[in-house]
């Protein structure tokens, strides 16, 4: 990402901006530093899940470092949450390419690690593919949770790999019974409808919602919410969730920190216009904001409201989810 003068580049240096790095010869201290700075900030602050990021595997198993855009080892978030355990609980990211998948993954299931974090876009992993079972028997066998990115990827480079965002081929890890978190819960760009024989393009939230009203999913499939009051991705997704109540259950919450911190990604303003927040409350959700962008990612989801119904989302979305506890 650091590379040349291009898109990615301009990104990598926003990402810098936003999680408040001065010196990138120290960025890694400086971004927890940070991090550490800005939830425990907050009075009641709960647990953060610090994830994981591997790198980009071809078929045959081998690493691709051209298509690595960035790399957060495993070992690195479990020490990190071991010395900050009042904030943080790892995640790891294994791809389930690599010749060492199973013993990686086994690896950390034994330490205690319950989460896996994935983003198939840019990690080139096809989620449906049949030579992966054996990794997702694994996780079951451990009763490790998979969160999944899905839907278009813009954070980081994806475009040859789009396709690998359709939450559809998702149903592999559900069909054999390990517990799928849906990140973003789908909320950006147009996938393959793989239910239909025609051809045919539909909204990939279009087909988050389809998954979540099967009923064999119920108490394997949830959603994750951060990320989606992004103007890239506002108001359908989002507003759409805030009436299914019925869903509620079903969903968490997470903030995609630093993205939260890149004050162009959320349109406050706008969000006025069409009715989620009043005018007072937009300008001491602003002050939160300067204050502290990751309490602002939060309280400003608790403020949000339908514009026609007024419903919000409910207190449980915040709060430890039952079905994803044992």
């Amino acid at each position: 990402m650091r590379g040349g003068m291009n898109l990615e580049r301009l990104k990598f240096l926003v990402y810098v901006s936003g999680a408040g790095v001065r010196n990138i010869e120290n960025a890694d201290q400086e971004y927890v530093e940070r991090l550490l700075r800005l939830t425990r900030g907050i009075k009641r602050h709960g647990k953060y899940r610090i994830l994981a990021f591997d790198q980009h595997y071809n078929a045959d198993g081998t690493v691709d470092l051209k298509k690595t855009n960035m790399y957060v080892p495993n070992r690195y978030v479990v020490e990190l949450a071991g010395k900050n355990p009042d904030v943080f609980t790892p995640v790891v990211s294994v791809h389930p390419y690599r010749h060492d998948a199973l013993q990686e993954l086994e690896t950390w299931a034994k330490a205690g690690v319950k989460y896996v974090k994935w983003l198939p876009n840019a990690m080139g992993m096809d989620p449906a593919n049949p030579a992966i079972e054996p990794f997702y028997r694994k996780m079951k066998e451990h009763k490790m949770i998979l969160l999944s990115h899905a839907g278009e990827e813009q954070a980081v480079e994806a475009e040859e790999n789009q396709r690998l965002g359709n939450p559809l081929l998702l149903r592999k890890p559900l069909a054999l019974g390990v517990r799928v978190i849906i990140a973003h819960a789908a909320s950006l760009g147009n996938c393959d409808d793989l239910d239909n024989r025609a051809a045919v393009k539909v909204s990939c939230f279009d087909l988050f919602l389809r998954m979540m009203d099967e009923a064999k999913y119920v108490g394997l499939l949830f959603g994750e919410i951060s990320a989606m009051l992004q103007f890239n991705r506002m108001p359908v997704p989002f507003a759409t969730l805030l009436k299914r109540q019925d869903l509620h259950s079903r969903l968490v919450n997470g903030s995609d920190y630093p993205l939260p911190a890149i004050n162009s990604l959320i349109w406050t303003r706008s969000l006025v216009r069409s009715g989620f927040i009043t005018a007072e409350e937009r300008q001491s959700l602003n002050e939160i904001y300067d204050y502290n962008p990751l309490l602002f990612d939060f309280v400003l989801k608790r403020t949000m409201r339908h514009p026609e119904t007024k419903q919000k989302l409910a207190t449980s979305v915040f709060m430890e989810n039952p079905g994803l506890e044992n």
